[in-house]
């Protein structure tokens, strides 16, 4: 069995469409849980009809009150559910019809190499898309050079290479989201971090998401630059940029909390240094991400961190944080 799971908050323009590629897939033995995020629209009656009308198939709650963000929503529902594979669901996208069965037969590929009991995260490409579903871009992955290749946790912390909406995990991973953690960038981050530290991840490299390009989404979203302007773009941005990497040492931290009694003790060392990088001297920062090879994908992006190594003043921001992992 597979569950998806959908998030929902004002969704009304999309999520009519977005329901109708799910109910089309070919792989059929899945259910749908919905949670709406507390809609404004009419977002809740709309999917209030198809759980009606699919009513052995769509679950649909509300939440209390707001969460705030897709991710406390999305975490929420993780969970929640579990079942033998899980699959995330954003509600503007439209998935291309042999998106479920792609992906169950790749991850069932990684069980069978590497056993039931392994965590296993497999994810996919998307093609950009319009509001209308015009095309903008037919690789994500192509279009922010994204290598999929290095699986490594000092390689995860640093950069998030995954999509939510194209990813789907096994049980065993499932178990392992109990509680929704102190900090985390983004749940599809997370759950790259989970597989990257004690399982394994594998990557379809084909579109199975039509990506829906609008306002309240970025991803795709800037076009192809040369590379002197992506160079002035990045160092244009290197307060965004330096607070962006600043949020990857809490995550770490967070990661190390959570999953402590599991970690070995190089991941350990690994996430407690990383995390700890806001309080070290320049030189030690550059002495670490050299130690450990945390880099970043790509010779700009590389650069760039090392620029904001350079600049950054040292933080006593999470020196709280700190203070528990040493404990």
């Amino acid at each position: 069995m597979v569950s998806i799971l959908l998030a929902t908050y004002n969704g009304e323009p999309y999520i009519s469409e977005q329901l109708d590629s799910l109910i089309g897939q070919t792989f059929k033995d899945f259910v749908i849980y919905i949670c709406d995020d507390q809609s404004t629209d009419s977002t809740l009656s709309i999917i209030q009809e198809y759980a009606a009308q699919y009513h052995k198939k769509i679950f649909v709650t509300q939440n209390g009150r707001n969460t705030g963000s897709p991710k406390h929503n999305f975490i929420k529902m993780m969970i929640e559910h579990k079942d033998d594979y899980i699959m995330l669901c954003d509600q503007d996208d439209v998935w291309l019809p042999d998106k479920i069965e792609k992906t169950l037969n790749k991850t069932r590929e990684l069980e069978t190499t590497y056993g039931k009991t392994t965590p296993i995260l497999v994810h996919t490409d998307l093609r950009v898309v319009d509001e209308r579903l015009g095309h903008i871009s037919g690789s994500v992955l192509k279009e922010v050079l994204s290598d999929c290749s290095k699986t490594s946790l000092n390689k995860k912390i640093v950069q998030n290479t995954v999509t939510g909406c194209t990813i789907m995990y096994n049980r065993a991973l499932a178990d392992m989201i109990q509680t929704e953690p102190e900090y985390m960038i983004m749940h599809d981050w997370w759950v790259l971090l989970i597989a990257s530290a004690f399982g394994k991840i594998g990557t379809i490299y084909e579109p199975t998401v039509l990506y829906r390009q609008h306002e309240n989404n970025e991803i795709g979203a800037k076009k192809k630059q040369s590379l002197g302007e992506y160079f002035f773009y990045k160092f244009s941005h290197c307060t965004e940029i330096a607070g962006a990497i600043h949020q990857t040492y809490l995550q770490a931290g967070s990661f190390i909390i959570e999953f402590d009694e599991k970690l070995s003790c190089e991941q350990k060392e690994l996430l407690a240094i990383y995390s700890s990088m806001p309080t070290l001297s320049r030189i030690r920062r550059f002495r670490t991400v050299l130690k450990y090879k945390i880099f970043r994908h790509g010779f700009v992006r590389k650069f760039t961190q090392f620029v904001i190594l350079l600049i950054e003043r040292r933080s006593k921001s999470i020196k709280c944080l700190v203070n528990s992992l040493e404990k």
